[in-house]
This record gives C-alpha cells, structure tokens and sequence, in this order.
C-alpha cells in the first residue's frame, strides 16, 4: 500500500465517521497527507487530520482521533492505530499490505512517481539563455543542469511545458562581439570593451575561411554585419551541440532579434499605455513600475528613440502570455536580483497576477575545487569555465548530479577529488553503485534460475524483516518526493531522497537475513522470490529518480 492510498483510507474513515457522527462532510479535505514518525517505534506513518478537523466540528481531538482508530481497524493492510498526544494518529501497516508495494513499484515501472499533481497547467520555463558571445559559463552550467531537471520533474507532475532558451542577438553585446570578431580577423588588439578568448580567434578564422572576401577593401563597410551574422549563427550552433551533449535539450530557441523585426517592442509598449502605465517625461517613455513595487519607474524609450532591454523584456513576456502559458519561469544568475521585481512589475501593469503568471527563480554561485583551490581558468575561453570544461573534468553524470544536488539559493564549492572518485563519500557514486548493484543482483537470479514468478504468485507477507520494512517505506515516499520537487521547483530534494533510497538498500542487502539469492544448493523458495520483487522495485525506483535528473542508472560500475 502506497502512502498516498493509505491517505486516501483515512480520508475514506474520516468520512465514515462523519457520516455515523451527523458532522457536515463538507468540510473534509479533497486530500491529505501523511507523515513518517521520526521515532520508528511511533509506527510507520502518522496523520494529524483529527487535529485538523475537530475544531471546525467542536469535537474533541483526541475523541475524533479515538473514532478515527476504531474505523481504521477495520481495513484489511492496517495492523494497528494509536492515538498519540492531542490526537496524532500513530498508523502500522500489516507486512502483507506494506510489501505489496514492491509489485505495484516494477509492474508501474516507468511510471512509478508520476502524477497528475500539476495537470492542466501550462508552463513556459526559460534557462541557461546565455548570450551567444561565447560559450556558456559556470553560471549557465548549473542552470542548464537544475533546468533540465525542473523541466522533466514537472512534467513527471502532470504539466505541460515548454522549455525555451531566449537567444540575446540583439543589441550592444552583440555590436561588441562583432567588433571583437572583426579586430581577431585583422590580427588587431580586441577592443576595449570587446570579448577576449582563444575562441573568439578560432571563431574568427572560421568566419573568414568560409567567407575570404569578408576582409577585402570594397567589403569592408559590411565586414562588422558579417560577423555579426556569422558570427552569432556559429555560436548558438556550438551552444546548442554543448548541451546536447549535456543531455540537454529546448523545445524552443526564441530569438530576440525577431521581436525586434515584427514590432513586438512597439507593440508592448502600446498594450502597456492602454492599461495607463506608460507616461513621457525627459524626452524618454516610461512604464511607471513603481506603482508596483520596483524601486524605480523603467524606460523603455529613449530620447533618441531607441527602445531599452526592458522594452524587450515587456515584449518578451507578452510574447510567453500570448502563446497561451498560465506560468513563464525564468530561471536567472546570481547577478539578476534586481530583475524580480521590475520583471514581475511588468506582469502587473500588463494586468496579471505577478503572483500567479510569472515566478522568477535565481540561482547562486558554483565553483570548482581541486586540492582546496578554485578552478577557475579555461583553456578556450580565458578566465571563465564553460560547460565543456565542466564535462571534462567531472563528467555529464557526476556534473548533472553535483549541480542539481544543491537547493539554487545555496553557492556551492563542487571538490572534484571527491565528485570523481569512486568511494560511497561521492554521492552520484553511492546511487549509481545500488543502480548497478541491483541490476546484477538481477542477473545473477537469472543465472540461478531465480526469477520473480508471476505477479499473482507473489507473497508479500514474507517481507516482514524490519530492514526489508524500512525499504519499502523508502520506496513509498518515492512519489511525494517528486510531487513535491515539481511544487517547490526544487530538485534536489530528489537527489537528497536517493541517498536515502541507497542507504536503505546498502542496509537490506547487507542483512545476512534478507538475503536474495540461494546459497549453494539451497532451495529457490517464495522468499527468494519475495526479495527479487523488492530488489527490482529498487532498481525501478533508482533509475525512474536519476532520469529525472537526468543522469544514468549503469547496469555495472
């Protein structure tokens, strides 16, 4: 039995007892949730719904906890109640009932953790974004990690969602880069204000080997749009192959540039006036953000006539909503705090609910550390790591896990003696170690003519060792885990619940009591069997959370 079913047999006995009491029904909960006791002794799961209702029908908690037990009892799996304190209901289920879970857990397969929890909504979610000036940083490693995971935990929770990568190819950056790719072709000093690196050098040989009249005299007034063009287009093609080759993917790379060229910003700026935000003043347009909260109004026009990056991040919004999402996310660096406010100020003024169309995640600082001293030089780009660097230094899987292992308000300092060392200190290892363990455990059945057996020859019952007990409810949180991650937008708490996971299955395994396969000549008996399920269900579980991170389950280390 599930936790979640196991709520739902509560929620069933709360009813009973309020229908047999004449208590209004309408005031039980669509749902609830359970707990597990921090003292196994307590029992295997608590509730505090008597807690939670017995004021509303001035009924005392504890009398309402005591009927609560007594409706209980009466349901096949659950072996006892207790009342505990005010009214806590203490909550032990039968063995039989409990290990059923293994067999839900492998014929689920796949599925197993999935709900419909976010169903109906439907979600733009940005991240990495990096401009297409060179490669992407330290900075966008960590989002391009904790992005992808978001984007697979939400539609694990039933959303529908886009994830989308806004390509910054227009404005001053991009005259710089231009600048810098054009100064690298005559062999000249990069401009003062221009991007430096071994690739802006390589980028530019590249450009002129397809393009050996870019430098001619009569070409020369168009060189800088060439490189502009090329050099852009050269760039997010590198991007792009770099996080596919992080397992990274977009359903969208949404161009800023055509904003631009459609009269998007013009068209923002409009829609923001007629809700009666926009006003002149300096020979400039503003939209009055102040009124919702921003520490100062915004410009969007400048007295030359030029429209500010916020204008485009007005027009880039009102893109999102006009597409249909309920919800875009942005997932911004360290450096962008001050971007929540003004960008939520523009949901508000647009006439949204800021609170409920936009939502703004930032992210902290990661660095690499060797021998107790930052990494932080790269070969290729000059004095900032890049994704390339990260993969080839710590690998995709042991990057994926480090940076998604971490809540995103937290910096990180990522020891890459300890991610690439193969010891149960490193975490990804201690996972991916019960990933390949119980794919051999597996293996070694079969070689031995050990097999599950069929669904309906199961014997759950047999699996009442306490550290068999203790895996089972680790595999049952398996499913509010992920619920829960999707809610928060917080992946690692999937990456921290692994652990948990693999600890509980180091601890069965290594009890001489549950042993899964025969010793010998011993007899194959339902037992084994019994084992096999619970193995299995670990290795589904194991792998089903590691995808979600995207890193893999190895069959051997």
């Amino acid at each position: 039995m599930t936790p979640a079913k196991l709520a739902q047999v509560v929620l069933d006995a709360a009813r009973a007892v309020f229908v047999a009491r004449g208590l209004d029904v309408a005031i039980l909960p669509e749902s609830t949730r359970l707990e597990r006791p921090r003292n196994p002794e307590h029992g295997d799961y608590a509730s505090t719904v008597a807690l939670q209702l017995a004021k509303q029908v001035s009924v005392p908690p504890r009398e309402l906890a005591t009927a609560l037990t007594e409706e209980l009892a009466r349901v096949p799996g659950v072996a006892s109640v207790e009342v505990a304190g005010p009214g806590f209901l203490n909550i032990r289920l039968a063995a039989e009932a409990a290990g059923a879970l293994a067999r839900d857990v492998v014929l689920a397969g796949p599925a197993y953790g999935r709900s419909d929890v976010l169903a109906g909504q439907r979600i733009n979610l940005e991240f990495v974004s990096a401009n297409p000036t060179g490669p992407v940083h330290v900075g966008g490693v960590r989002w391009a990690a904790v992005g992808d995971a978001l984007h697979r935990l939400l539609e694990a929770a039933g959303a529908e969602v886009v994830a989308e990568y806004y390509v910054n190819d227009a404005g001053a950056q991009i005259d710089r880069f231009a600048r810098s790719l054009l100064a690298a072709a005559r062999g000249e000093p990069t401009p003062e204000d221009g991007y430096a690196g071994q690739y802006v050098a390589e980028l530019a040989g590249r450009i002129v080997q397809r393009r050996p009249d870019v430098l001619d005299a009569g070409a020369e007034a168009d060189a800088e749009a060439v490189f502009r063009a090329e050099g852009v287009a050269t760039m997010l093609q590198e991007i792009r192959a770099a996080l596919a080759d992080f397992g990274v993917g977009f359903d969208v790379f949404f161009s800023e540039s055509d904003l631009h060229a459609r009269g998007a910003l013009a068209d923002a700026v409009a829609r923001l006036r007629e809700q009666g935000h926009v006003y002149e003043t300096d020979g400039a347009t503003w939209l009055r953000t102040t009124t919702f909260g921003d520490d100062k109004d915004r410009v969007l026009v400048r007295g030359n006539g030029e429209y500010t990056y916020f204008a485009a991040d007005a027009a880039y919004y009102l893109d999102k909503r006009s597409r249909g999402f309920d919800r875009c996310v942005y997932m911004l660096g360290a450096d962008h705090h001050g971007y929540v406010q003004r960008l939520k100020a523009i949901a508000a003024a647009a006439g949204d609910d800021p609170e409920r169309h936009i939502e703004i995640l930032i992210g902290q600082l990661v660095n690499l550390v060797r021998d107790g001293e930052p990494v932080r030089m790269s070969k290729r780009a000059g004095t900032i790591l890049t994704l390339e660097d990260f993969i080839d230094l710590l690998g995709v899987d042991a990057s994926r896990y480090a940076l998604a292992r971490y809540s995103i308000d937290s910096p990180i300092d990522l020891d890459l003696d300890l991610w690439t060392s193969a010891r149960r200190e490193n975490p990804v290892y201690y996972v991916q170690y019960v990933a390949a363990r119980t794919f051999r455990v597996s293996a070694s059945a079969a070689d031995v003519g050990l097999t599950r057996g069929a669904p309906e020859d199961f014997e759950p019952g047999l699996l009442d060792h306490p550290k068999e007990h203790d895996l089972l409810k680790a595999l049952g949180d398996y499913p509010a885990v992920v619920a829960t991650a999707a809610e928060l937008r917080e992946p690692h708490r999937v990456a921290r619940y692994l652990e948990e996971l693999a600890g509980a299955y180091h601890r069965f395994y290594d009890e001489d009591a549950c042993r899964i396969l025969p010793r010998g000549d011993e007899e194959i008996t339902a037992r084994h069997r019994a084992r096999l399920w619970l193995n299995d269900a670990t290795r589904t579980v194991i792998a089903n959370g590691l995808g979600l991170l995207g890193v893999s389950a190895p069959e051997r280390m």
